[in-house]
């Protein structure tokens, strides 16, 4: 079944000039581009998508990272792409990520870790319509 899901490649890894890397890892497993824009993330969206650690006390310093640089959206799309994604990714912690992962291989810690991935289907769904305008995902 195809599914989507939503990447943001982070401010390490737009500032460290590796997104095509990690882009192009995801084209080399398949996986089809349905959306893409470099942005600037507000305060607003940032609280909405954070929302589950947005009371936490290091909650501001994963805001000003977040704001540092502008951010690159993906949607991917393809089969079980979710976990794909998840797995190509590694563990959220870069010095625990397995050997052969992008966390592992280009990443630093638990905040600077190149890319943000949807963690479920509904979270996917929710994730891309909070970056994405339908007309901003494209069929070809």
């Amino acid at each position: 079944m195809m599914e989507r899901t939503l990447i943001l490649l982070k401010p390490d890894a737009v500032g460290k000039k590796i997104c095509g890397n990690v882009i192009a890892r995801f084209e080399s497993a398949g996986l089809t581009i349905r959306g893409c824009k470099m942005m600037h993330l507000d305060p607003k969206i940032l609280r909405d998508h954070y929302a589950h650690i947005a009371d936490k006390p290091f909650y501001p310093d994963v805001e000003a990272f977040m704001k540092s640089t502008p951010v690159i959206a993906l949607v991917l799309e393809g089969p079980d792409v979710v976990a794909q994604v998840r797995d190509m990714l590694g563990v959220t912690d870069s010095r625990k990520a397995a050997p052969g992962t992008i966390r592992s291989e280009l990443g630093v810690d638990m905040m600077v870790n190149v890319a943000h991935a949807s963690d479920s289907i509904e979270a996917a769904d929710s994730e891309i319509h909070r970056f994405f305008a339908e007309e901003e995902l494209f069929e070809y």
